[in-house]
């Protein structure tokens, strides 16, 4: 919780030095004497309302959607030795990452992947995919487990939720003010909103999304590395490397849905600058470079 009011606070505050920079330039008297009759204030504020509400109610619902879309099966009461090696190596990471128990779960699915999800680390969800246990020995499930619990421990799914916000708020925002300033100065629309704002605001908030996803996925890139630390130091350098290297000779396997991709270990291949996940072998060369 401390972390989401932080995070909230700090952005909160943007809102507020924007608003007063604003103030200070006279960009607000600037657009009245210009006929834009907009209040940047009142529309900050909007657009944080719709920026960070899409991202709190995924967060919030993440464990649930989580569990319906791929059919993880929680495991309450071990049934056979794996279940139970699975429970126990969970425990005894997240006590040594300082995590209450997560709920661990197997999901149907051929690819071997994991992922972590929840709105709180001390309330999250760890899953395997039964690809991942049939694909992998114990010691690169092991690994898997610790880069999961890493994310976890490491707040990236609450931390990717809020960036996630922040930039929705920002993408709402500028589209909003550059339909404004089209519709006023150059259609001389001078009551309500002319088809210019509508249209320009929809371009604009196109390409500015664009922009952000940039962003929110170079953050998603960057948590990658660290998860991938975090696993070797749980499980140890060597298991991480060779449970990155036995997704590399996977590659071909059929894929866990996009929705679920960002919060997997391994996402597949996709564009560069949009990709959740660094390729495998530049993950696999930051650890062997790990002193």
């Amino acid at each position: 919780m401390l972390r989401i009011a932080l995070f909230i606070g700090t952005n909160l505050a943007i809102l507020v030095l924007l608003s007063i920079t604003f103030q200070v330039l006279g960009i607000e008297g600037l657009l009245q004497q210009n006929g834009v009759d907009l209040n940047l204030t009142a529309l900050l504020i909007y657009s944080a309302v719709i920026g960070f509400s899409g991202s709190f109610i995924s967060l919030f619902l993440s464990k649930t959607l989580a569990k319906r879309s791929m059919g993880v099966q929680i495991i309450d009461q071990p049934t056979n030795s794996a279940e139970q090696w699975l429970l126990n190596t969970v425990q005894q990471q997240a006590s040594r990452a300082g995590i209450s128990m997560p709920e661990v779960g197997v999901f149907n699915h051929p690819s071997p992947n994991a992922f972590a999800t929840g709105w709180n680390k001390n309330a999250a969800l760890v899953a395997v995919s039964t690809g991942l246990l049939e694909h992998m020995n114990q010691d690169e499930v092991e690994a898997v487990l610790g880069h999961e619990i890493s994310h976890v421990a490491n707040g990236d799914m609450v931390t990717l939720t809020l960036i996630q916000g922040v930039m929705n708020t920002f993408v709402v925002f500028l589209s909003r003010v550059i339909g404004f300033l089209v519709d006023r100065l150059v259609f001389k629309v001078e009551r309500g909103h002319g088809p210019a704002f509508w249209i320009v605001s929809l371009i604009a908030q196109v390409i500015l999304g664009i922009l952000a996803m940039a962003i929110v996925m170079w953050f998603s890139r960057w948590r990658e590395f660290r998860a991938d630390a975090g696993g070797a130091s749980l499980a140890g350098r060597n298991k991480m490397i060779s449970a990155l290297q036995r997704l590399q000779s996977a590659q071909d396997a059929p894929k866990i849905p996009d929705e679920m991709a960002a919060f997997a270990i391994n996402a597949g291949h996709v564009q560069a600058l949009f990709a959740s996940h660094p390729p495998l072998e530049k993950r696999i060369a930051a650890l062997q470079q790990m002193s």
